[in-house]
This record gives C-alpha cells, structure tokens and sequence, in this order.
C-alpha cells in the first residue's frame, strides 16, 4: 500500500519532504501542512510534470482517502508518492502547526 504513518511523515517533513496537499483550494486556505503545495486531486493528472522526480513525495488531504488515490494515481505514473495516514486532521490531532491562506 502506499501509505506512510503520520510519524514517519512528521520526520520526512522536517527533513524538507516534498508535500502536495490534494484538497480543495478552500480546505487548503483554512489550514494546510507548512510548506505543502496545492494540487487538488482532480486536477492532478493534468500537472504530472510539476510532480518532482527522483523523491518521493508526500500527499496530504484531510483524513486520507483522497491523497490515498492520488498517490495510485502518481505511482502508476512511476512516481513515488506516498499517502499521509490520518491527513491533515492527524496532523492537527498531533499537535503540529498549519499555515493559513494560498501559501504554502
């Protein structure tokens, strides 16, 4: 499966992962991980070359599902993506930080 714990991204992140939020740009603006960049899941196919290759690559969304998919979605596209467990729900859960707004 391609899903990491939310331990395991909580130390790729500080460690600079690359991290794409799935959500929509409304969900996105009222609270995303530092530093995520916005690609909603619907429109992900369409900007496979902003993807980073050579990484891998963390999706995010709210509790799972929807970065769940999109990480099928890259890795069919022979990137390597990973779901976030929890989302960014866990990530609140876990007492770690959100940006607010349209910047990552």
């Amino acid at each position: 499966m391609r899903e990491v714990d939310l331990a395991v991204f909580v130390a790729a992140h500080e460690n600079g992962a690359v991290v794409i939020d799935v959500r929509e740009p409304d969900e996105y603006e009222s609270g995303h991980v530092p530093g995520a960049r916005l690609i909603p899941v619907h429109r992900l196919s369409r900007h496979l070359g902003e993807v980073p290759l050579g990484q891998r690559v963390y999706l995010i969304c709210h509790a799972g599902n929807r970065s769940l998919a999109a990480a099928e979605t890259l890795g069919r596209a022979g990137i390597d993506a990973v779901s976030v467990a929890g989302g960014t729900v866990g990530w609140q859960r876990a007492g770690k930080p959100v940006t607010l707004g349209s910047r990552p």
